[in-house]
C-alpha cells in the first residue's frame, strides 16, 4: 500500500484556522480558509490521514474565492470516535461527511467535495446518498473499489494487528516498513506528528477503514448515473491504486482527467499549487449556479 501523507509543514499559514463543526452528527476537527460567502470544497482525507494532509493547499483555494474546509473524519485524528463498528461503514462515514457539508454552506453555495484515497470512497458514497447536494465530486488518488488483491495481504495484516497488539506496535511496525521501502526521513517534528496522529486514531475506526480499502465494492456505474460532474486525478507516480485502474473510472465516469506531473500518492502536499491549479480549472468548466433544495 502507499505510503502515509506526510505534511511538509504544520504551522497555519496565514488565514487558515483550525477550529471544530458542529453538526447534527456530532463534531468535528477542521481547518478552514476563505470566504464564507465563496464555493465550498469540502477536502476528505485518506486511510491515516488528517485534515493536514491537506494544509498546503487551504490558502490558495482560499485566494482563488473558495470556501475550503479539511476535515478529520470520525474517529481520525482529533475528531472523537465512538468505538461502534457501525458509525464506520461507508454510509455512516457518508452521512458525516454530508453533515459537515450541510452545516457549512447555505442553498445559495455551491459545494465541490474532493476525496483523497480512501476519503475518495467516503466521498463517493456521500455523492450516491445526496446527489442533490453535490455541484461536483473530484476522486484524488483514488479508486473504483478495493485495492487491487495482491495489494491486499499488508492491509489485512496491520488490521489484525491493530486489535491483537495495540496501536503503538502497530505504527513502529508499519513505519519500519515505510522507512524500509525507502520513505524519506522527516524533520523531528513532522515524525512525531505522524505518531501522534496515528495513536490518536480510534482504533476501531482505523481497523475498519482498513477492512474497506480490502473490501469496497465498484459503484462507479451508479456514480456515473448521478449526473454529479466528476474529476479523476492523480500524480504520474501514485502508488495507489493503479493509473490504469483510475484512468478506467475516469472513462466509465464520463468525467475529467487529470494528471499532476512530479507528484506520487499525495499531490495535496507534493505539488499543492498544481493541485489547486488542477481543481479550479476543472470547477471553473462546470460551472453552474447552485440550485440545492433549502
Amino acid at each position: 500500500m502507499s505510503r502515509v501523507s506526510t505534511p511538509a509543514f504544520l504551522s497555519l499559514p496565514d488565514g487558515v484556522r483550525a477550529h471544530r463543526l458542529p453538526t447534527s452528527r456530532g463534531e468535528f476537527a477542521a481547518l478552514e480558509a476563505g470566504p464564507g460567502d465563496g464555493p465550498l470544497v469540502v477536502l476528505v482525507p485518506g486511510w491515516t490521514g488528517s485534515k493536514e494532509d491537506y494544509i498546503a493547499v487551504l490558502a490558495p483555494l482560499a485566494q482563488a474565492g473558495y470556501h475550503a474546509l479539511a476535515l478529520d473524519q470520525r474517529g481520525q485524528y482529533e475528531t472523537p470516535g465512538t468505538g461502534r463498528e457501525a458509525d464506520y461503514t461507508l454510509l455512516a462515514l457518508a452521512a458525516d461527511l454530508a453533515a459537515v457539508a450541510e452545516h457549512s454552506a447555505d442553498p445559495s453555495q455551491d459545494i465541490h467535495i474532493v476525496g483523497h484515497s480512501f476519503g475518495g470512497l467516503v466521498a463517493r458514497s456521500a455523492v450516491l446518498g445526496h446527489p442533490e447536494l453535490a455541484a461536483s465530486l473530484t476522486l484524488l488518488c483514488s479508486g473504483p473499489a478495493a485495492i487491487p488483491t495482491e495489494r491486499r495481504a499488508l492491509l489485512q495484516a496491520m488490521a489484525d494487528a491493530i486489535p491483537a497488539v495495540g496501536l503503538q506496535a502497530t505504527w513502529e511496525a508499519k513505519r519500519a516498513y515505510e522507512l524500509s521501502l525507502g520513505a524519506p526521513v522527516v524533520p523531528a517534528e513532522i515524525e512525531r506528528f505522524l505518531e501522534r496522529r496515528f495513536l490518536s486514531n480510534d482504533p476501531v475506526s482505523l481497523r475498519t477503514m482498513t477492512q474497506h480499502l480490502i473490501s469496497a465494492p465498484d459503484e462507479v456505474d451508479a456514480l456515473a448515473d448521478t449526473g454529479v460532474p466528476a474529476l479523476v486525478a492523480f500524480g504520474d507516480a501514485d502508488d495507489g491504486w493503479p493509473t490504469h485502474l483510475q484512468t478506467d473510472m475516469a472513462h466509465r465516469l464520463g468525467a475529467r482527467l487529470a494528471v499532476i506531473e512530479r507528484a506520487g500518492h499525495s499531490p495535496a502536499v507534493e505539488r499543492p499549487n498544481e493541485t489547486v491549479a488542477t481543481l479550479t480549472a476543472f470547477w471553473a468548466a462546470i460551472y453552474r449556479p447552485a440550485s440545492r433544495v433549502p
